[in-house]
This record gives C-alpha cells, sequence and structure tokens, in this order.
C-alpha cells in the first residue's frame, strides 16, 4: 500500500480508538454508579432508623363531658406545655356530639378515655357496659339545688307544694327525693318537671322554684351574672352521699391492654394540674385559645369557675387523681337503695387507682 492510501486510513483508525476508549470509561463509569447510591441508601436507611419521629408516640384518645371549660384547663395545660409529649403520647382531645355517648364509646373500644361521673359508672355496670373509673378529676358534687336567694325555699323540705325543674336525668331525681325525705318533707307532695336543658330559663322566668342539675361552677355564676342571686344548697348536707363530680373512664379491655400508656396520661395530667394550680391565669388563657366556636367562653365565668373548681379537685396530700373505696361503696349503697342500679353491681370493680402514691 502506498503512503497516500495510509494517510487516508489514519484518521479512521484513530476515531475508531477513541470510541472503544470512550465506551470502556462508559461502561466502568455505569458499573460504578449503583455501588455509589447503594452505599448512600444505606447511609441514609440508617440515619432514618435512629431518628425519632412522631409516630413513635403512642396515641390516645380522650372525648370530654362537654365543650372545653375551666374544668378542663388541665389538660389542655398538659397538652400545651408538653407534658402529654414528655411521657411519649400523641393525645387527640374531643368533644361529644351527644354527653350520653361518651361511655358506649369507650366501652366499643372507639375511643380510649372519657370524662364522666361517679354515679354514671355504676349506672352504666348496671346495664353492663364494661367501663372503670381510673381517676377522680372533681372530688364532690358540682350538682346543687338551686333556688332563688330571695325566695320562698330556705331548706329542702320548703319545696313540698312547689315546682322543681330537673334535667331529664333520673339521678337527679332521686337526689331531690333523698334531700327533701331527709329535711323531713314529703318529696310525693312537690311538682319535679323535666325541663331538659332549659335550667336557666326556667328559674329565672319563675316557672320552677328551685332546679336540680344545674351547676355551682357554671349555671348559678351565669344566672348571678343575669342579675338572679342564687342560693345554692349542697345536696350532701341532706342525705345524698358525697360523690366524685367528675371521673377519668377506661374500659376493662382498655386499661387491661393500654395500663402503662393510660399510667403516663395520669402523670401529664398531674403536670397539667399542679401548673393550674400555681399559675390559674396562664392556664386559663390556655384553656381560652382551645375555646369551641360554637361554645364560646366568659372569661369571667371561666375565671370564677376555676376559683370554684380547685378547692374541689385537689386533696392535700394526695396525688391528682386519687380515689377512695369508702366513695365508691357509699355511693354504690345509696344508688341500690334507690333501686337505680341492681345488687349485683360491685364498687371494688368500679375503678382502679393508676397514679402513684
Amino acid at each position: 500500500m502506498n503512503n497516500k492510501g495510509i494517510n487516508t486510513l489514519l484518521p479512521i483508525i484513530l476515531i475508531s480508538l477513541l470510541l472503544i476508549v470512550s465506551g470502556c470509561s462508559t461502561t466502568n463509569t455505569s458499573k460504578n454508579t449503583p455501588t455509589t447510591d447503594s452505599a448512600t441508601h444505606a447511609q441514609q436507611t440508617d440515619k432514618s432508623a435512629t431518628e425519632p419521629t412522631p409516630d413513635t408516640k403512642d396515641k390516645l384518645s380522650i372525648m370530654l363531658d362537654w365543650y372545653p371549660n375551666a374544668v378542663h384547663s388541665f389538660i389542655y395545660v398538659a397538652q400545651e406545655k408538653g407534658y402529654f409529649a414528655d411521657q411519649g403520647l400523641d393525645v387527640d382531645i374531643q368533644m361529644p356530639a351527644d354527653t350520653n355517648d361518651s361511655l358506649k364509646l369507650v366501652a366499643a373500644g372507639k375511643i380510649d378515655l372519657a370524662l364522666s361521673y361517679q354515679p354514671q359508672i355504676l349506672l352504666a355496670r348496671g346495664e353492663n357496659i364494661p367501663v372503670r373509673s381510673i381517676a377522680a378529676v372533681v372530688r364532690h358534687p358540682l350538682v346543687h339545688l338551686l333556688t332563688d336567694a330571695n325566695g320562698n325555699v330556705s331548706t329542702p323540705k320548703d319545696l313540698e307544694g312547689r315546682t322543681v325543674g330537673y334535667s331529664s336525668i333520673p339521678l337527679y331525681e332521686a337526689m331531690v327525693h333523698t334531700m327533701i325525705s331527709h329535711d323531713g318533707g314529703n318529696p310525693d307532695n312537690m311538682n319535679l318537671v323535666d325541663v331538659g336543658f332549659d335550667l336557666i330559663p326556667s328559674l329565672a322566668s319563675g316557672q320552677a322554684d328551685a332546679i336540680m342539675g344545674g351547676f355551682i361552677n357554671h349555671e348559678q355564676l351565669i344566672l348571678e351574672k343575669e342579675g338572679h342571686a342564687m342560693k345554692s344548697i349542697n345536696p350532701v348536707d341532706y342525705g345524698v352521699p358525697d360523690y366524685y363530680e367528675l371521673v377519668l373512664t377506661a374500659s376493662e379491655a382498655g386499661i387491661e391492654a393500654k395500663k402503662e400508656q393510660l399510667t403516663r396520661f395520669i402523670k401529664a395530667i398531674q403536670e397539667g394540674q399542679k401548673y393550674v394550680t400555681e399559675h390559674p391565669e396562664e392556664a386559663l388563657n390556655i384553656l381560652l385559645a382551645h375555646e369551641n366556636e360554637t361554645s364560646p367562653l366568659d372569661s369571667e365565668i371561666e375565671t370564677k369557675s376555676l376559683a370554684i373548681l380547685l378547692p374541689l379537685m385537689n386533696v392535700k396530700g394526695q396525688p391528682f387523681g386519687r380515689q377512695e373505696m369508702e366513695s365508691w361503696e357509699n355511693v354504690r349503697t345509696w344508688l341500690v337503695e334507690k333501686a337505680l342500679i341492681p345488687e349485683s353491681v360491685k364498687a371494688e370493680e368500679a375503678f382502679i387507682n393508676l397514679q402513684g402514691e
């Protein structure tokens, strides 16, 4: 081959060599890339495995007995101040669509906890609804017999021949009967009228001489703010046992399955109540920030309400929430006497203390 032919082939040979080298380089790069990506992915996976996430907290749900108000301050403080989070809990606070449904929802496992009333727990157990109280929130009755301070009712026996409005609950009917009988009157001579939720209007308008079912930290305060001087008669002074007005409730199955989580919940609300007791104004501000838009709060009413509540919630020398067997037995005995629950309902099965000493 002459020199001219060789010179013609050289460019072609060089281009071919460049293509071969380039192909090898690309092949090596493609082989190395997965190795690098795998190492990076392994590092990321290891990192995510060691970092805690919000999902690692135990979830609990609690249903209030009513719309948010002063008595619930300790719950919202525990949420706001991180006491639930400190106990590894993610707590969902719910309002009831119907105040009569909460215990059934707890028993069915739809919610973990509900605020209810000590007599209601025993009544529910009488209907084979398997719920138990795990803490006493308000240790004394808030429901008093309310009447006009300037009226003709000084003691329960004065209700003979008069009209008493009550809010559809057989328990309140039994309370009025007990109070009048204990005071030496005849309850059959009173006119008991079911006024439903119209307790305030029935008393304010004079349609009722007294009401049973009104709370001293709510209805009484509203009536007084509207210019009606009120007299409250404590049922405990007239034969009704000194019951826990508000208790924290769980199902038997829930207590068995989540006893450790529920105990941590109690610790968190104890911290919440401690803060409320020491900083009532700040605690109310936290509560007011969570008011329900359908039930706005009156800061003046809630301030007075909390002042009434705190002495009825706290016991010196005892942890917040502590329950006593004597209280449960006294209430059980009274409910049996009033034929509201069967004899088979046992006081010791209606509650459990999960908080520390």
